[in-house]
C-alpha cells in the first residue's frame, strides 16, 4: 500500500491505495480509503502517522522513551535587548533617525545612519574599536535594523560618508536639540580636553601633535572643544589640532554655536581660565546676536596674571580675612566687572601646604649644606662626594617638582650652594590663596550668581570625565584626519544620548546612573527556539519590578516580542 494525492476540480484529496493482480494476472490499483482533503489534513497527518507506527512496533514522536528536550526543541543563544531597546526609543527620541533622509539621498549602499546607530550604542554600552563592534552586534538583538551584515569595512564606510555630510548630519543634530534649549536665557559653557592619540605615522593635515595634556605631560594628541547647556546637554563640538593654543578656539566655536542656534534670545558664555585674553575680550565684545543683543560672557581669570590685579583687591583684603565663610565682592576693571570670591577654608589650607612644601625643601637644603661643609673640613663618608653645582640642580629640580619656582629663588650662577626665599612673591601668593577671579560684562546678575553660574562650569568636566571613561574616546588608534573627527563625532552623539538618558532618570528619580541603567537592562533577552525543525519562534524575557520603573523612568515603552529585531 502508498499514499497517493488526487486532484478534484480546485481540491486535492489523500487517498491510501493497493495494488492487486486481476484474474487474468494484470496489476492493478483500488483505493483503500479516502483521508480527506489535504488542506484539512496538515494537523491530523501526524496523529495518522504515529497510529501506524505504534502498529509496526515503531517508536512515534510522541514516545516517553524519546528524549524531547534534546531531540525536539533547538535554543538559539540568547542575546541583550533590554539595553539596544532603550537606546533605540531614545535615539527616534531626540530625532537622530532623520541622519536617514540624510544618506537616503546619496548614492551610499550600506545603511549609513544604521550603521552609525550601532557604533554610538557600542560607545554607549560596551565601548570598543571598530572590530570589537563587529564582535559586539553578535550578542545583541537590534530593533529596527535592517542588515544583513555588518563589515569593518562598512562602518569605515559609514564613518567617511558622516564626514563627506558633515553640513547635513550637524544640521540634524541642530535641529535635534534645538527644542531642548531655553531660547529666553542660555548658559552655554565652553571647555577644552586632550585626547591621546596612538601612531608615529605623519599626514598632511594630521591633528595628532605633542603638546601638553591635561595630565600634565607631553604626548600625542588632538583637542576636543565642547559647548553645553547649563542643563547639562552638549549642543556643540570640535577637532583641533593637538598643539593648538585654547584662546585661539573661543571665538570661531562661538560664531558657529549663533549661527546654528539663531533662536537665542541672550547667552551668557562660561568659560575656564585658559580662554581669557585680552584679544578675546575685545572681540567678545563686538558680537551680537541676530536679534542685535550683544554676547555676555563669565571668564575665570588665570593664576598667573592674579599679580595684576594686586591693587583693585587690596581694599577687599581686610573683610576676607575677617570672613569665616566664603564671601563674595566685586571691583571695575577695564569697564567690565572682576568678582572675587575667598574661601577662609581653601585658604587655610593652601597656605598650610605651600609652607608644609617650603619647610621640606627647607630640611633638604640645611641638610645638603651641612654635608657640603664636612666634606669641606675634610671628613668622609662612603658614596659619591657631593659638589656645590650638583647640590644647585638637584635643589632646582626639587623646588620646580613642588610648583614653588616663583618664590624659592636658587642661585644657579654662583660658585657656592645658594637660595633665597622671595617675600614679595610669598605675599602676593598668601594674598591670593583661596581667591577666585572671573571677568563678567552680565549686568543683572549678582556677584555670588555669577560666581554661581562659572561653578557650574564643572559639569562640561564631568562631561569630559565619561567621554574619557565610560565612552572610552581615546587612546584613538585612527590614522586619517577625517577618521578622527568622525570618531570624535561619534562618541559626542554618544554623549547627548548618555546626557539626555542622566536627565531622564533624575527626573524619574529612579536613583541610578546611566551606565547602571543599561547594564540592568541588559539581562533583558531575546531568545529563540525550533520545535522539531519548525520556523524559529522568538521571545523576551522576563521584566522584573526594577526593569520596569528604569523603562519608566526613560519615558520608553516595554519591549515586545512582537516587533522585528535583526541578529547578525
Amino acid at each position: 500500500m502508498y499514499v497517493k494525492v488526487t486532484t478534484s476540480g480546485p481540491r486535492r484529496y489523500v487517498q491510501l491505495l493497493e495494488s492487486f493482480r486481476d484474474s487474468n494476472g494484470r496489476v492493478k490499483k483500488r483505493t483503500v480509503a479516502t483521508l480527506g482533503r489535504l488542506d484539512h489534513l496538515r494537523d491530523d497527518l501526524d496523529c495518522v502517522i504515529d497510529g501506524l507506527l505504534k502498529v509496526a512496533g515503531r517508536e512515534t514522536s510522541n514516545s516517553s522513551s524519546a528524549p524531547i528536550g534534546a531531540a525536539s526543541l533547538s535554543f538559539e543563544s540568547a542575546r541583550a535587548l533590554g539595553n539596544v531597546w532603550v537606546l533605540t526609543q531614545l535615539w527616534k527620541d531626540i530625532g537622530f533617525s532623520n541622519l536617514r533622509k540624510v544618506f537616503r539621498r546619496t548614492k551610499h549602499t550600506i545603511d549609513v545612519e544604521a550603521l552609525i546607530r550601532l557604533m554610538v550604542f557600542n560607545r554607549l554600552c560596551d565601548p570598543d574599536s571598530k572590530l570589537g563592534v563587529l564582535r559586539w552586534v553578535q550578542t545583541v538583538a537590534l530593533p529596527d535594523v535592517q542588515l544583513e551584515a555588518v563589515s569593518h569595512q562598512h562602518l569605515l564606510r559609514a564613518m567617511d560618508a558622516l564626514m563627506d555630510h558633515q553640513a547635513a548630519v550637524d544640521s540634524v543634530v541642530a535641529d535635534s536639540l534645538r527644542p531642548l534649549m531655553n531660547s529666553d536665557l542660555s548658559l552655554a559653557f565652553y571647555d577644552m580636553t586632550t585626547i591621546r592619540a596612538a601612531g608615529l605615522s605623519e599626514l598632511e593635515g594630521d591633528v595628532r601633535h605633542y603638546g601638553m595634556a591635561k595630565e600634565g605631560l607631553i604626548a600625542r594628541q588632538f583637542m576636543l572643544g565642547v559647548v553645553q547647556t547649563a542643563e547639562g546637554l552638549p549642543i556643540y563640538h570640535e577637532v583641533f589640532d593637538g598643539n593648538t593654543a585654547e584662546a585661539k578656539t573661543l571665538l570661531p566655536i562661538l560664531k558657529v554655536v549663533l549661527e546654528r542656534f539663531p533662536q537665542l534670545k541672550r547667552l551668557v558664555l562660561v568659560a575656564d581660565r585658559g580662554l581669557l585674553s585680552l584679544d578675546n575680550l575685545e572681540e567678545l565684545r563686538k558680537i551680537k546676536l541676530p536679534n542685535g543683543h550683544g554676547l555676555e560672557f563669565i571668564l575665570a581669570v588665570p593664576g598667573r596674571r592674579y599679580n595684576e590685579f594686586v591693587q583693585l583687591l587690596e581694599p577687599l583684603q581686610q573683610r576676607f580675612t575677617e570672613a569665616s565663610t566664603e564671601v563674595t565682592a566685586e571691583v571695575h576693571w577695564n569697564g567690565l566687572r572682576l568678582v572675587a570670591a575667598h574661601d577662609p577654608k581653601t585658604a587655610f589650607e593652601q597656605i598650610q601646604k605651600r609652607q608644609s612644601k617650603m619647610d621640606e625643601l627647607q630640611a633638604l637644603a640645611n641638610a645638603w649644606v651641612g654635608k657640603l661643609d664636612e666634606q669641606d673640613q675634610g671628613a668622609k663618608k662612603r658614596g659619591r662626594k657631593l659638589s656645590d653645582s650638583g647640590a644647585k640642580a638637584r635643589f632646582y629640580h626639587e623646588v620646580k617638582e613642588h610648583h614653588l619656582g616663583n618664590i624659592i629663588k636658587v642661585d644657579l650662577k654662583g660658585e657656592l650652594f645658594n637660595y633665597r626665599v622671595d617675600e614679595q612673591a610669598l605675599k602676593l601668593a598668601q594674598l591670593m590663596d583661596g581667591k577666585l577671579l572671573v571677568v563678567s560684562n552680565v549686568a543683572d546678575l549678582k556677584p555670588e550668581e555669577i560666581m554661581t553660574r562659572y561653578k557650574s562650569l564643572a559639569d562640561i568636566e564631568r562631561g569630559f570625565k565619561v567621554l574619557k571613561s565610560e565612552l572610552e574616546i581615546g587612546p584613538v588608534y585612527h590614522r586619517l584626519p577625517e577618521r578622527i573627527r568622525a570618531h570624535a563625532c561619534i562618541c559626542f552623539m554618544a554623549l547627548i544620548v548618555h546626557r539626555i538618558m542622566r536627565q531622564r532618570l533624575k527626573e524619574g528619580e529612579a536613583g541610578i546612573s546611566p551606565e547602571r541603567a543599561l547594564q540592568t537592562l541588559k539581562r533583558i533577552q531575546h531568545h529563540r527556539v525550533s520545535i522539531n525543525g519548525s520556523d524559529p519562534m522568538s521571545g523576551v524575557g522576563t521584566i522584573s519590578p526594577e526593569d520596569a520603573k528604569v523603562f519608566k523612568a526613560l519615558k520608553v515603552n516595554l519591549p515586545s516580542q512582537i516587533n522585528p529585531v535583526t541578529l547578525l
